[in-house]
């Protein structure tokens, strides 16, 4: 059989047939685009979690009372150093500063400017700042959903905090948080170290954290080890255990979102099986009439299995189109409340184009495959019948 006119008849079937191909069309191009929008969600938050990750220091080290995470004592950072294998070690200062009235919170983090790996540690934050010109007075850098608090009420250029002590600190607005690091950086406000402990309470022999880095990773176990006996009253985290607990988290909402495909693509296979198994007469008397032109079993089978794979390769091609303008020009609107959750302070959040061709391709087979096998044993039983008997 010519493949050509075979083609042509299976494009003229799809047109005479479009009101009954288009509600199949429509719920497969929305389940496409849901499957592709979470998966595109979800690859580019990991990505820019790992990126981030990447540039921080290899352990954080805390000190807990009573359970509780408490201010840790600076003199620990001589301490930690006497330690062979480290570099790197910085103490860090961050927390949230609390606003009554709305009851909201910024998390303040101090910066000690004159740092070059905290510097390179936080590049894409202040890439473009003129440290000297920010430095000449108490400026900060805010994210994007502390801006729009702050202009809500009318807060265009500086913001005055109350530290524990109820005393007033006037700070500027410098600038503003590039928009591709909104994931991370929406609530955050970047200030001099010596400012931060000052809004934040902390005393300046103290700090919130150590952090370091240690190059040789067969070390790590053994430097661990020597802190715990050295302090113990720590908690010593490694980045990768922050990135796996990331991971696990985001993990848990796609076993949930999952579940719930799963059950809707399911229940969308039932629906294609039984609109093939009850078959009406006209599509009865259809096969009858080509069964009595002279095509076999076979090519009925292959006309109706290509006519629904065109119908579904263009549904799958349409929804993750969909899928890529909904998340990486809109900004996927509620669907990104389901990974990232309702915000303290509402953000813009812009997510960082990564596509997985990988996963798409898995995505593929994973919806063409069980469909076209729904549909092939219906057609196979309407194809096995006597001309004359179906086209009566």
């Amino acid at each position: 059989m010519n493949k050509f006119p075979l083609l042509n008849f299976i494009f003229l079937q799809i047109y005479v047939n479009k009101t009954k191909h288009l509600s199949i069309f429509i719920i497969a191009t929305f389940l496409i685009f849901i499957l592709s929008s979470f998966l595109f969600i979800s690859n580019s938050i990991s990505k820019n979690l790992k990126l981030s990750l990447d540039n921080q220091a290899d352990f954080i080290v805390q000190r807990i009372k009573a359970g509780k995470v408490v201010d840790t004592p600076n003199q620990w950072v001589d301490q930690i150093l006497e330690i062979n294998g480290i570099s790197n070690i910085n103490e860090r200062v961050y927390g949230q500063h609390y606003y009554e009235p709305k009851e909201h919170y910024f998390t303040i983090v101090g910066v000690d400017f004159y740092d070059t790996q905290v510097l390179k540690e936080l590049k894409e934050l202040i890439k473009d700042i003129d440290i000297e010109k920010f430095l000449a007075k108490k400026n900060m850098i805010i994210g994007s959903g502390v801006k729009e608090f702050l202009d809500e009420f009318e807060y265009f250029d500086y913001y005055t905090f109350r530290p524990p002590d109820r005393s007033k600190e006037k700070v500027y607005i410098y600038d503003k948080f590039p928009s591709k690091t909104n994931i991370l950086s929406s609530d955050m406000i970047i200030m001099d170290i010596n400012l931060a402990k000052t809004i934040l309470g902390i005393d300046e022999d103290y700090s919130t954290d150590i952090i370091f880095n240690v190059p040789n990773i067969d070390e790590r176990v053994t430097i661990e080890n020597k802190l715990r006996v050295m302090h113990f009253d720590t908690r010593i985290i490694q980045k990768d255990d922050i990135y796996k607990g990331y991971i696990n988290f985001f993990n848990y909402k796609t076993t949930i979102f999952m579940i719930l495909y799963m059950i809707a693509l399911i229940t969308f296979i039932l629906i294609i099986y039984q609109r093939y198994s009850y078959i009406n007469s006209i599509d009865k008397k259809e096969i009858g009439i080509l069964r009595s032109l002279g095509w076999s079993i076979n090519n009925i089978i292959k006309l109706k299995i290509i006519e629904n794979l065109i119908i579904f390769i263009l549904a799958y091609i349409l929804g993750v189109n969909l899928g890529y303008i909904y998340v990486f020009i809109l900004d996927a609107p509620f669907l990104s409340d389901l990974f990232l959750g309702f915000n303290n302070l509402s953000s813009y959040t812009t997510f960082s184009p990564y596509v997985d061709f990988g996963i798409l391709s898995m995505m593929f087979f994973f919806f063409i495959v069980p469909i076209i096998a729904a549909i092939l044993v219906p057609v196979w039983k309407i194809s096995i019948i006597e001309p004359t008997e179906a086209m009566r």
